[in-house]
């Protein structure tokens, strides 16, 4: 994409200095980077709750590439959320924290403050041996510039690209400013040029003349037309028409019985069959007559190669648009209708499938180019740079004819004559090909192999000044920020994962007692069971007393036992609740406390105490009563796929969980008595837990004291080094126009040492300065 034009069309001033004025006055008027009034809020929506919160590397791309591209380019909304006004983003950055993980988002949790604030859509994302490769595509040839500057486009490049466009045939032949529809008509000297039939012209002697006269204007009417031809004893007939009006709905879709016979209905193109037209009465003179009533004096007919269906009909008519030379070529070449439809409108047409063409289907698309081409202006088609889409095309055919034409062979012959493996077309290359050229910073990038390539003396500051300066010129940036070297590693990893483990183990846990030496260990399972599902339960025999240890599946109901039962009668004892306490559990109730203010948990309530024998149906109906409900989400359980004593409750707004927690409380269902709070891991968090605890279960628990030991030294240090890294991307995040939208990645571990999940975190920066949901 050219510089000096935002994404999807939003215009910038052209350069780096243009830029950097803007983004001055903008700040001398007090900083307003929000949208003007005429241009809409996007919005970001995804239902990432329990089960469903787990990303793909393909399911990324879905999103970056719709983002990125939109509907314009053949881009399709993401399967697992959806972008509203997507034609209004301003731009989108992702930040991509190098060899982190899950792990450091919790291990580090109170430590990224800023991050945690600023994204409310967050997902686990699968783990990769190589996730810069997998996000740039292999094969990329962009190769770091300086070590300082790291793998990066400049605003130079930008600006080369801007002089690049006066070299296209569509801004040489109209200029680069939007102009009404008067300007794409074609002249009488161009129609003479094209074949276009002419009043007075000898082999028009006989045609019929629409009537209509050329006092056309910006508002005058579009009309697509269309025809399907056969070869007759006298050359080319009409055997069906279709006109649309400008809002593409069909006015006439037509068979014609031709005047000769018929030599060829060409079937394949046109669709029609001989069996089709046997009952046909309609003669050409009867559409002609059609068509002089149904147009108004001042009508615009819109086609593609419009001239060859206003020969067939033996019509004329003075204002046409024709597709196939507003969508200029050089050497006189054309585009063809079905390359542009889903090239610059992402609709596919003149599908194999199907018998022959619809001519409806085609004056509709004719139509709509055409209309797309004067609203938006000859510099923004210029940009999506059709030739090199049209190149990329006939090269993806090539290959994948070569492919379907590879001789099988056997054994080793025929892994020898084995075609390479297809992949996907690399990402940065679908934006590359429409014009746009990405910003890529960081410590490391990939050389022209695709493998990765470091550059360890760039800074995470230094990183940050350039994102600073080049990010508002980008439409599609990458930026990279890493701990360094000595913080990163499956060792160290394995150790952040075990302290993590360990202390939400413990978050797990409570301790209860004392009780009588003969209590009923079943009436104090049955009342810790209310409060949500229980992993295990022991008694301790090490004290004076008895006490029970209750480890649960979920934080939820540990923290509801110790808000409802410390100080309450269980099995005939006055018994206390608390959790072990521990060095690292010393700050266990300001965790708490963040999880439950945490901008994912809004509007989301934990449900305990539910009898097993009620199915989600039933649960729906007693729950349908509470205002603004949005989704249900019941756990079930990971062997017998039967539902736990808890679900999940997301509101679309915070005051109606904050309602439905008062009514719920003592709410009795078919006779057992619920029990509500906040949610505190109602997402990945949960997931991620239960996954814990299920492998905690097979594994049993081991620590591994020598990396733990090795760890705390540097620890201090790691967690100031986190803090000033949440600082940047906030600082990165509030220079950002309104509607970008910005994805931060830990790309998580998947190495011969093990694997940990990554964790992304989303959102649409508005004008409240927060992500939009």
């Amino acid at each position: 994409m050219a510089k000096g034009l935002c994404l999807n069309g939003r215009k910038r001033p052209a350069g780096a200095e243009g830029e950097r004025a803007a983004r001055k006055r903008r700040k001398a008027d007090g900083g307003g980077a929000g949208p003007g009034p005429e241009e809409k809020s996007c919005r970001l929506s995804a239902a990432l709750l329990g089960e469903d919160c787990e990303i793909s590397h393909d399911q990324l791309y879905e999103l970056l590439k719709y983002a990125a591209l939109g509907k314009c380019h053949n881009a399709a909304q993401p399967s697992w959320c959806r972008i509203y006004h997507q034609s209004h983003l301003a731009g989108v950055v992702v930040v991509v924290l190098h060899e982190m993980s899950q792990v450091h988002f919790y291990r580090f949790y109170l430590q990224f403050k800023h991050l945690r604030k600023l994204f409310r859509h967050r997902f686990t994302l699968t783990p990769s041996a190589d996730f810069l490769a997998s996000l740039y595509g292999e094969g990329t040839d962009l190769k770091p510039q300086n070590a300082a500057q790291g793998l990066t486009s400049s605003s130079s490049d930008c600006v080369s690209k801007s002089s690049d466009l006066q070299c296209d045939p569509i801004i040489q032949r109209y200029g680069e400013k939007r102009q009404g529809l008067t300007s794409y008509t074609l002249t009488l000297e161009e129609q003479k040029k094209n074949d276009y039939p002419i009043e007075g012209s000898p082999g028009c002697k006989d045609y019929i003349s629409t009537e209509c006269d050329q006092q056309r204007t910006d508002s005058s009417p579009l009309f697509g037309l269309d025809c399907e031809m056969c070869l007759t004893a006298k050359g080319n007939e009409v055997t069906r028409v279709s006109l649309v009006d400008a809002r593409g709905q069909c006015l006439l879709n037509e068979l014609v019985k031709p005047e000769s016979t018929v030599r060829n209905y060409r079937t394949r193109f046109s669709g029609v069959t001989k069996k089709m037209l046997l009952p046909v009465k309609t003669r050409l003179s009867d559409i002609q007559t059609k068509l002089k009533k149904m147009l108004p004096h001042d009508a615009v007919l819109v086609g593609h190669s419009l001239n060859s269906d206003l020969q067939a009909l033996e019509m004329i008519h003075p204002s046409v648009i024709d597709t196939s030379l507003l969508f200029a070529r050089t050497e006189g070449r054309r585009f063809k209708l079905k390359f542009l439809a889903k090239a610059v409108l992402g609709k596919e047409i003149q599908c194999e499938q199907k018998l022959g063409h619809d001519p409806t289907e085609d004056a509709r698309a004719a139509l709509e180019l055409a209309q797309f081409f004067i609203e938006q202006g000859p510099a923004k088609v210029a940009e999506l740079n059709l030739e090199m889409l049209l190149t990329a095309e006939k090269l993806a055919e090539v290959s994948q004819n070569k492919a379907a034409l590879q001789p099988q062979g056997c054994g080793v012959q025929k892994e020898l004559n084995e075609p390479p493996h297809l992949s996907k077309p690399c990402f940065l290359d679908c934006l590359q090909v429409t014009g746009q050229k990405p910003l890529l910073l960081g410590r490391q990038g990939l050389d022209s192999s695709g493998l990765c390539q470091s550059n360890l003396s760039t800074s995470n500051k230094q990183i940050l000044q350039r994102a600073l300066e080049d990010v508002p010129l980008s439409t599609f940036s990458i930026i990279q920020f890493s701990l360094g070297p000595e913080y990163t590693g499956s060792h160290l990893h394995t150790a952040l994962y075990e302290k993590v483990r360990s202390k939400l183990t413990d978050m797990l846990t409570i301790y209860a007692g004392p009780f009588e030496e003969s209590f009923c260990l079943k009436s104090v399972k049955k009342e810790f069971g209310r409060c949500g599902p229980i992993q295990s339960l022991t008694v301790v025999t090490e004290t004076f007393q008895p006490y029970v240890c209750v480890q649960y599946e979920v934080l939820e109901a540990a923290q509801l036992a110790v808000e409802s039962l410390n100080g309450a009668e269980v099995a005939g004892s006055c018994i206390k609740v608390q959790r072990p306490v521990t060095a690292a559990m010393l700050d266990c109730d300001v965790l708490i406390k963040e999880l439950e203010l945490d901008v994912e948990n809004e509007g989301v309530i934990y449900v305990a105490g539910l009898k097993k024998s009620l199915t989600e149906t039933d649960l729906q109906e007693e729950f349908s009563q509470l205002k603004d409900l949005e989704t249900l989400f019941l756990p079930k359980d990971l062997q017998s796929g039967k539902h736990r004593n808890c679900c999940f409750l997301k509101f679309q707004k915070s005051q109606s969980a904050v309602d439905a927690l008062e009514a719920i409380n003592g709410w009795t269902v078919k006779g057992s008595e619920l029990r509500s709070r906040n949610a505190l891991a109602s997402g990945h968090l949960w997931r991620w837990i239960r996954q814990m605890n299920h492998r905690n279960r097979k594994q049993g628990k081991h620590i591994f004291y020598e990396k733990m030991e090795q760890l705390s030294d540097s620890e201090q240090d790691l967690r100031k080094k986190v803090k000033k890294l949440d600082h940047h991307i906030k600082k990165l995040y509030k220079s950002l126009q309104n509607n970008t939208l910005c994805v931060v990645l830990f790309p998580g571990l998947n190495s011969t040492h093990g694997s940990q999940p990554g964790l992304g975190l989303m959102g649409i920066k508005n004008d409240g300065g927060r992500s939009a949901c």
